[in-house]
């Protein structure tokens, strides 16, 4: 709803578990609703392997379509609320955790929200969670409703969700986490408002950034898949040779499936695989139960080589093919919605602070601040109105900047190159250590209205 800044059909937002049902929200020419039985017959609808998951699934199942500008981008698949509690125990009719990780695999983005007076990671959540095990580089987390603690409890609050996914997510790394208020509402705290600045814009760089990145990210899925469908080959095949031709088979069976941890270790050495190519040993045993080993295929070397072949060759000629492609195309980015009010007028992300103040001002920006700097200066004996190099270094040492800033800062200052400051270049140094200082990042080079004005050049008039 925030990033839509529409109501979409279907859609109900309150502060009980509100919506029961998966909602893809999608780009259509006009509002309407689609329920799922029809939407997993539709063959230009990419959901027709969900008919698997039964009419209980099917009957929560909708797709929302409108003709908002943000879906012609990106679409949005709206989970269901998690259960806590004794609602836990209510079945939901359907492996809500299986559906989950069918969506997770075919998704570009998983956005966790947590909201920050309600932080308890429930069963249903943990077990959510863990079904995305594996997408792990797709997985953000916001945390919401920031603007209803002071800092204080912000810094607790943020300490205590990390503790909590710490031991729910198995990865080495953190995972990134955006702090903020995503509604349209007045901020009941405003003593942060600069930090959701910072984080929105960030979220939301994240997310604008996901159509140049698709075709890469479905060109990575298939190698992938094509990994996992070679070490299934093996494993298979391996099973299949194992059987005997005529009596007890189903003993063979069975000490094959008791076995599958080894026969893997033992896959891995002749055809050096690595062991995370391998399904997990647990549910590849439960599958195995009902199939019939005599029935499998042998390994087709061909099929292997192509695949092989494929995976060596042809996939570099392939992302060749579509990093000219993006590169001869225009760059595209997520439009509408609350996309575009972050960059609204001077409301943008940094509009008039740091390296930005002062753009919008006829006087020069570090005049105000001039006098001060002028004090400075000239107790380091300037000499014809100008110090050198290592008078300044004494007093620009004292900001306690490393020397990679302070040289770049030096860089920008000296105008016009003659390795010494005038009082004018001196007071823009001493205004850029300030925006380093304040936690701005300095310009590559110097923008037009932080040049000293002894320093502008001349405009010139047509006559």
């Amino acid at each position: 709803r925030y990033l839509l800044e529409q109501d979409f059909p279907g859609m109900r937002i309150g502060p009980e578990p509100t919506t029961d049902s998966f909602i893809a929200v999608m780009y259509g020419d006009s509002e309407g609703n689609v329920p799922g039985n029809a939407l997993v017959v539709d063959p230009k609808k990419p959901f027709r392997k969900l008919s698997r998951f039964g009419n209980a699934f099917l009957n929560r199942f909708m797709c929302s379509q409108l003709p908002n500008q943000v879906l012609k981008s990106i679409s949005i698949i709206d989970s269901p609320g998690i259960l806590s509690g004794e609602k836990q125990r209510i079945s939901r009719g359907y492996d809500f955790c299986q559906v989950l990780q069918w969506f997770a695999e075919r998704v570009d983005r998983i956005i966790l929200l947590f909201d920050a007076h309600k932080l308890d990671i429930s069963d249903e959540f943990s077990e959510a969670i863990k079904s995305f095990r594996g997408q792990d580089d797709k997985i953000r987390v916001v945390l919401n409703k920031a603007d209803q603690v002071d800092t204080q409890q912000l810094m607790r609050v943020y300490g205590a969700l990390m503790w909590s996914l710490g031991k729910v997510i198995d990865t080495p790394e953190v995972l990134r986490v955006y702090i903020g208020s995503f509604w349209a509402h007045p901020l009941r705290n405003t003593e942060n408002r600069r930090l959701f600045e910072a984080e929105a814009q960030d979220l939301f760089k994240d997310i604008q950034s996901l159509p140049q990145k698709a075709a890469v990210r479905k060109l990575n899925d298939l190698i992938k898949r094509a990994r996992l469908a070679k070490v299934h080959a093996y494993i298979i095949s391996y099973l299949k040779k194992e059987m005997p031709s005529v009596f007890g088979k189903e003993n063979k069976k069975k000490e094959l499936i008791g076995r599958l941890p080894e026969i893997y270790i033992q896959l891995q050495r002749e055809y050096h695989i690595s062991a995370g190519d391998f399904p997990e040993v647990k549910k590849m045993q439960e599958l195995l139960e009902t199939c019939d080993f005599t029935k499998f295929h042998s390994l087709k070397p061909k099929l292997i080589e192509a695949v092989d072949n494929m995976l060596a060759n042809k996939i570099a000629s392939l992302m060749s093919l579509i990093s000219q492609e993006e590169s001869n195309m225009p760059t595209e980015v997520v439009h509408g919605g609350a996309f575009d009010g972050t960059m609204a007028g001077p409301f943008g992300h940094g509009y008039g602070e740091g390296v930005k103040e002062g753009a919008d001002e006829d006087e020069w920006v570090v005049a105000k601040d001039k006098p001060a700097y002028d004090e400075i200066f000239y107790t380091l004996s300037p000499i014809n109105g100008k110090i050198s190099g290592i008078s300044a270094k004494k007093e620009m040492v004292t900001s306690k900047l490393p020397n990679s800033v302070l040289g770049k800062i030096w860089k920008l200052a000296d105008c016009d190159g003659d390795g010494m400051l005038d009082d004018e270049e001196f007071a823009l140094a001493k205004h850029l250590i300030k925006i380093k200082l304040d936690g701005y990042e300095l310009p590559g080079t110097l923008p037009s209205h932080l040049v000293p004005p002894s320093h502008r050049k001349p405009l010139q008039t047509a006559e």
